[in-house]
């Protein structure tokens, strides 16, 4: 298990985040230098939760493909099921994350930190199920089978600076840590150790 923790974050308010216009993210959530491209898969949080985790996923539309505009219209639920056989396996599925960051370090955001962004699924970490609930999840547009891209890790890191900025963040995981068996994402190609200076220690 590659996972992080980060120290140094206090509960902030009485949901545990303070968002203030020109920090990066605007007053309702949104990252204020990403590309927004709003999915309508996400709802509410439960009140008064804190959202305290960051889940790092991977994603190629098709598989182990880059570029092109499938993974937003996936997220946004105007993939059409006949343009690749996978699509069809994949047709009505709603899902989606907060973040995605392109190959080429460009940050797309579908969903306001401050909404429930469904991309965790069935998941657990240290004991808390549906940590939808009380994450934000980060897409980077990757497979198992191919190393990650310098640009990606500059985003994300400038990416988690505003976000532990902003929320009590205290730990940093994949989705294959709170699915595991289920998922393998981000996969053995991606480099933890690439985002340790973002304030966070491995354990």
């Amino acid at each position: 298990m590659n996972t992080l923790a980060v120290e140094g974050i206090g509960v902030i308010g009485a949901v545990g985040h303070r968002l203030v216009d020109g920090d990066g993210l605007s007053s309702d959530g949104w990252l204020v230098s990403a590309r927004r491209v709003p999915s309508p898969n996400h709802d509410a949080r439960p009140p008064k939760t804190v959202i305290s985790l960051l889940v790092i996923h991977a994603i190629s539309l098709p598989p182990n493909q880059f570029g092109g505009d499938a993974i937003e219209r996936f997220f946004t639920n105007t993939l059409p099921a006949t343009e690749h056989p996978f699509f069809a396996t994949i047709d009505g599925m709603h899902v989606s994350a907060h973040f995605l960051i392109r190959r080429n370090g460009e940050c797309v955001q579908f969903v306001s930190c401050l909404q429930r962004a469904w991309h965790a699924g069935v998941s657990c970490w240290q004991g808390r199920d549906r940590c939808n609930d009380f994450s934000i999840g980060i897409e980077l547009e990757g497979c198992d089978e191919q190393p990650f891209e310098e640009a990606q890790y500059v985003s994300l890191n400038a990416l988690i600076e505003i976000l532990t900025r902003a929320f009590p963040i205290t730990a940093i995981v994949g989705h294959s840590d709170i699915a595991p068996g289920r998922k393998t994402d981000p996969g053995p190609f991606f480099v933890w150790q690439r985002i340790v200076g973002a304030g966070a220690a491995l354990i």
